[in-house]
């Protein structure tokens, strides 16, 4: 099974992935990716803040970049209307 790394980069500066992680392929490599961030982002609202600014990157098992993810990516906006 192929090993992908994800590194997050926000506020705090980068968190490296040296270990990695195996996965079937990238369709579930970014799913784990989007898992990461949403958790992430969690347990930031639950200290109460939230910073959207970040990013996951996705890399093969040779470090190059396959996606970049932006925290956005991982969840839909919905505002309540106005009236």
């Amino acid at each position: 099974m192929p090993r992908f790394f994800i590194e997050v980069v926000d506020h705090a500066g980068i968190a490296e992935d040296h270990v990695g992680l195996e996965c079937r392929d990238f369709p579930h490599a970014r799913l784990c990716a989007i898992e990461g961030i949403r958790s992430l982002l969690a347990d930031e609202m639950r200290q109460g803040r939230l910073d959207l600014g970040g990013r996951a990157v996705i890399m093969d098992e040779a470090r190059r970049e396959l996606e970049t993810l932006p925290f956005t990516a991982a969840f839909e906006t919905i505002r309540e209307s106005d009236g």
